[in-house]
């Protein structure tokens, strides 16, 4: 499964040289990452009200074209490994309606309980580690 998150560069996302500065890039992509968490029908809290949290543990982000102002931006979200106890997601980010990539990313997330200890999605929430399972495409 694939989403897709719009984002509109704000003026307050720029530089100088009116380039969408690169600190904005992991934001977009938790913005894209939280709508591809409700396309499976839930939310960031109902995930954490059952106790599972997903701390970001690496963040890969290659910068490819420059992106400005007012730019109409697509974030394509994938959920591209799947383990026991961790996720990857990667993001491709173009002009909405072009196919230019002018951003590629990758986060990988721990998943932990409240405690921060390593949880076994597979073991704890047996249906929501096949439904993930399910929608995963692999690299």
């Amino acid at each position: 499964m694939r989403s897709q998150t719009t984002i509109i560069v704000r003026y307050a996302e720029t530089d100088q040289m009116g380039i969408a500065h690169h600190s904005h890039y992991p934001v977009w992509y938790e913005a894209a990452r939280t709508d591809f968490i409700k396309r499976i029908g839930l939310t960031y809290t109902e995930m954490e009200h059952m106790g599972i949290l997903l701390p970001l543990t690496e963040l890969n982000c290659r910068y490819l074209g420059a992106v400005y102002y007012e730019d109409d931006l697509l974030v394509e979200t994938r959920l591209t490994v799947l383990r026991r106890v961790k996720m990857t997601f990667a993001y491709t980010i173009t002009r909405r309606g072009g196919d230019q990539i002018l951003n590629e990313g990758r986060t990988v997330h721990g998943i932990v309980d409240r405690s921060m200890r390593p949880l076994n999605l597979a073991a704890s929430h047996p249906q929501l580690f096949e439904q993930l399972r399910q929608i995963a495409e692999p690299e």
